[in-house]
């Protein structure tokens, strides 16, 4: 475009949107009017090329909003009685996305599948708010019942405000001899994208039951059995620049996460945990993947909860091991434990002359372990014990991917194991959303 034109003097006399026919004004005059409050803010003589930034910032912001499948805009002389020579109406042709949605889906994750619905309306009272709820039945998590209310809290979208509660009955009886039950709700704000580094900060509130025992059940398993009720309030940080989150060749992912409970209820601790990756090419067809996860339970009231406890162990975790079978046991339950640290190197590979394939090969190490506080101990000295005395595995594998869902068929060994660990040699499959 010629530089004379765009240096020609001109204004916005006045936005309008064509199509929004359930968007509240208020809430499109909240996207709009700051970027027009911005241009006035350069003086009275602005240019064509000003008008042009300011449209396309204003389209931006419209399309991000989510409400909208297109936005296109166009320049018409203002129709505005007080309109002045070079000042122009922005006009943006919209079409809104559909308001109501029902999926139905049988899916597959850590190790467990389930049968679910969904189903959400879009831009409920008119300002891009969803409401949203999801049903589901499984294998492990037997019944499960989600649902939440969301909207943006400021003008630029980068904040938005969620209230949802939620419900769910799983079976731990694979390694726990009981099962749990979880009723509870939430209120969470989150500000920023993963690109860049998302903050999310909330509180929650959970009725928990452990119930159903088995006749094997433990003595640790029979004394958690009952209600216990969890109020907290956490933070979390999470920063995603992988190039695909199930199969990244390149980026890193880093999530850091704290936890304060004891605003009434039965827990009282605070708990942190940091995990991260980060994944490299170095040669055509290879990259390296190398992975790491840590936790630590600090109970600020006597022993810690059994369900507030970490687990470990399983194919998404450290492989060759059962699945939560890593850490303190008793009898035939492994009761979790108030520290962990995992890590995994993955050699990953096209397969040969395949590269298009979702199928690859893998050589993997893991490392791991999960231990309990001990009281008589400082808390240097517990972490030195939980590190210091590592189980070990390594072995190789096929992994195949089907966005989202990542399915791994392994060969391996335990290299070292504790004797209370629940491991295995030879062939564990393993179907999850995130690996280490």
């Amino acid at each position: 475009m010629d530089d004379t034109l765009l240096q020609q003097p001109a204004r916005i006399a006045a936005v309008r949107v064509d199509g929004a026919k359930h968007t509240r004004r208020a809430f499109l005059e909240s996207l709009i009017n700051p970027h027009l409050a911005s241009a006035s803010a350069h003086g009275p003589h602005t240019t064509f090329e000003g008008v042009l930034r300011t449209t396309r910032d204003i389209g931006h912001y419209l399309r991000e909003a989510d409400v909208f499948s297109t936005v296109t805009a166009r320049l018409e002389p203002s129709r505005e009685p007080s309109a002045k020579q070079g000042d122009v109406d922005v006009v943006f042709t919209a079409r809104e996305r559909g308001r109501f949605y029902l999926k139905t889906a049988t899916e597959v994750g850590n190790s467990e599948g389930n049968a679910s619905a969904t189903g959400h309306i879009r831009n409920v009272f008119g300002g891009a708010e969803t409401l949203e709820a999801n049903v589901s039945v499984g294998t492990k998590t037997r019944r499960s019942f989600h649902g939440s209310f969301s909207a943006p809290l400021t003008a630029t979208l980068d904040t938005r405000g969620e209230i949802s509660v939620f419900a769910l009955d799983r079976d731990n009886s694979s390694y726990l001899s009981s099962t749990e039950a979880l009723r509870g709700v939430k209120a969470v704000v989150r500000r920023g994208t993963t690109r860049t580094g998302q903050h999310e900060m909330g509180y929650e509130a959970v009725l928990r039951h452990i119930g159903s025992l088995t006749p094997t059940a433990s003595i640790s398993v029979r004394e958690a059995a009952g209600h216990t009720v969890k109020s907290s309030i956490f933070h979390t940080w999470t920063r995603d620049t992988r190039d695909n989150t199930i199969t990244g060749t390149r980026g890193a992912f880093a999530k850091l996460r704290h936890e304060f409970a004891g605003l009434g209820g039965d827990a009282v601790y605070y708990k942190a945990e940091a995990e991260g990756c980060a994944t490299r090419a170095i040669l055509p067809g290879v990259h390296l993947s190398v992975g790491a996860r840590a936790g630590v339970l600090n109970s600020l009231l006597g022993p810690s909860l059994l369900a507030d406890r970490f687990q470990l162990g399983g194919p998404t975790s450290v492989r060759m091991f059962r699945a939560n079978s890593l850490g303190p046991r008793d009898g035939s339950d492994f009761i979790g434990g108030d520290m962990y640290w995992a890590t995994g190197v993955s050699l990953i590979s096209d397969f040969p002359r395949k590269p298009h394939w979702p199928l690859k090969t893998h050589l993997f190490f893991n490392a791991g372990q999960l231990e309990a506080a001990d009281s008589t101990k400082t808390f240097r000295d517990n972490i030195a014990a939980a590190v210091s005395r590592p189980s070990i595995s390594a072995g190789v594998g096929l992994i195949y991917t089907f966005d989202p869902i990542r399915l791994e068929v392994n060969f391996g060994v335990p290299l070292t194991a504790k004797k209370s660990d629940g491991f295995r040699r030879g062939f564990q499959a393993g179907m999850g959303l995130e690996f280490l």
